[in-house]
């Protein structure tokens, strides 16, 4: 939030300087709740261990202790407690019907009226019109979607009119490298049907 409103002021033809009260939100040793410690949750919390953030997660199988320890994360066996204590809450869910809609009303009242939430699963995980109502009355400081349901959102809705939201394009893998990868894993999983081997990244019913 602050980023988009800091770019503004930087690049605006009527700053004459720079407030000094200005002030943000600290990322270092702030409380990090991952919702879906999947391989992109580890990866998310690896990432935030070098910040020293407190990392709590939730998922539906808890993962290794030694994998827990690596990254200093603890779980949380009920969501409800993980949205209770974070400072920042990352969905990394699948959208599945179990997790379609997963954060409404009661969920965003649970969070700490200074919590971020970030969503980068998927737009449906979210229940978009109890978002709306929570930023518009700061039922928490802020949100950052890098998914929305639909994509793009229609040009009229009330999210993309709110100061206290970023909303990305679904960049996050939008990089060279990352789709080259995502090709070459794609080729490989058809060249193995097409010998007659299972598929290396073959998602499996669970």
């Amino acid at each position: 939030i602050y980023l988009r409103s800091g770019c503004q002021i930087a690049v605006s033809p009527d700053t004459k300087h720079f407030a000094v009260d200005w002030l943000g939100v600290e990322v270092t040793r702030a409380t990090l709740g991952i919702i879906g410690m999947g391989s992109i949750g580890y990866k998310v919390a690896q990432r935030a261990r070098a910040f020293s953030m407190r990392i709590l997660y939730h998922n539906r199988n808890r993962r290794r202790k030694e994998e827990e320890e690596a990254v200093g994360a603890h779980y949380c066996e009920k969501m409800e407690d993980l949205l209770q204590q974070s400072d920042f809450v990352m969905l990394v869910v699948n959208l599945t019907p179990q997790t379609h809609k997963l954060i409404g009303k009661k969920e965003l009242g649970l969070m700490k009226p200074t919590a971020t939430l970030i969503n980068i699963s998927r737009g449906a995980v979210i229940d978009q019109d109890a978002l709306v109502e929570a930023l518009q009355h700061e039922v928490i400081r802020a949100a950052a979607l890098d998914v929305t349901h639909p994509e793009p959102l229609p040009r009229n809705h009330p999210l993309l009119k709110l100061n206290n939201i970023i909303i990305t394009p679904h960049i996050g893998t939008a990089t060279v490298q990352a789709l080259h990868m995502m090709a070459e894993e794609a080729i490989g999983n058809m060249l193995a049907v097409l010998s007659g081997q299972p598929a290396p990244s073959e998602v499996l019913p669970k």
